[in-house]
């Protein structure tokens, strides 16, 4: 489909980041309508809606651009894709883990003023049960931590699943996995979680499939074995790096498809949001989103860096762990992301 892109369609989550994204919207307004022709403003009711939007402004010619968390960005990029549209993300949320591992700036008004000279690439996306995420989807202690950090109002930004995530730990009881990648026999697994992953973040920061790319075809699906709750805490701070996958609690495949059961019920979560109940079965699309992204591929961060923001907030996330609450059933409510 052609599209005019000086022609744009920003599509805005108005609770996204606490309100955030609706905050800097009219300072994002302002730089797109420094160098584009016509910039019109939609603001979204959910997800569903979002993707109704998406899809009318795709089939005027008009360039989709998500201002939001990443579940905007993945409810939007499933209507763009499937119309043919073409799609620009703007970090408006709490994680913005897509945007981060695109590289871009975490001020949308600064992605909005360079995003005249991005190009364009085809890119990957998953789906869970039909339904479409841009990241990482995760099931079983991510669950756990993914109701914990949507209930969450004391802390903001990256520190909420950090502290979700200890929270989590406390209460974690290990569970019992069948896996299935492509036509490969199925793999029993004891441990934390299964997660497979088009992108390389989740978690406001945490660099869960270091190796995974937007666009070669295939998820990395990683899982992570039974270990002592210390164990777990100690190896912890290495997700922010990518290390983790170097030890021999975390295996990683990589596959098209892969189905997943479990002994107990849980919900599968992908970009702050559960898309399924299990079993599920996860499959990425190859090529299937054209996507604007910046001239030049960014280094990625530094694990020294990474390690000191942990670090930075350990006090006062453990200060909020220590406050003994119960954790939630692993089957949440939606986020508000």
């Amino acid at each position: 489909m052609e599209v005019d892109r000086r022609l744009l369609t920003v599509i805005v989550n108005p609770s996204a980041g606490r309100g955030r994204a609706l905050r800097l919207l009219d300072g994002v307004r302002a730089e797109l309508d420094r160098w584009a022709a016509d910039v019109r403003v939609a603001p979204t009711r959910d997800l569903a809606h979002a993707g109704q939007l998406a899809a009318e402004a795709t089939a005027h010619g008009r360039v989709v651009v998500a201002l939001g968390g990443d579940g905007l960005a993945g409810a939007v990029a499933g209507a763009v894709a499937r119309t043919g549209g073409l799609l620009a993300v703007l970090p408006g949320g709490r994680g913005n883990d897509f945007a981060r591992g695109l590289g871009l700036p975490a001020d949308p008004r600064r992605v909005a003023a360079e995003l005249a000279g991005f190009r364009e690439r085809r890119v990957d996306l998953a789906e869970v049960a039909g339904r479409p995420y841009l990241g990482i989807a995760s099931v079983g202690f991510d669950s756990d931590v993914q109701v914990i950090a949507n209930r969450t109002r004391l802390l903001r930004g990256r520190h909420v699943y950090t502290y979700a995530a200890l929270r989590a730990a406390a209460a974690w009881r290990p569970v019992r996995f069948t896996v299935t990648v492509d036509d490969e026999p199925p793999r029993a697994l004891h441990g934390w979680t299964v997660a497979a992953a088009n992108a390389a973040y989740y978690g406001g920061g945490m660099r869960f499939a270091p190796d995974a790319d937007l666009a070669d075809g295939l998820l990395e699906i990683v899982l992570i074995s039974r270990t002592s709750r210390l164990t777990f805490l100690a190896l912890f701070p290495r997700v922010f790096a990518g290390r983790h996958i170097h030890t021999r609690h975390v295996r990683v495949l990589r596959g098209q498809r892969v189905r997943i059961s479990a002994d107990r019920p849980f919900a599968v979560y992908a970009d702050g949001d559960p898309l399924a109940d299990l079993p599920a079965e996860i499959v990425v699309r190859p090529a299937a989103l054209r996507l604007l992204v910046p001239p030049a591929r960014p280094a990625a961060p530094q694990p020294d860096q990474a390690v000191r923001r942990l670090d930075a907030v350990s006090p006062r996330v453990v200060r909020a762990v220590c406050a003994r609450r119960r954790t939630p059933a692993s089957r949440g409510s939606r986020g508000g992301r």
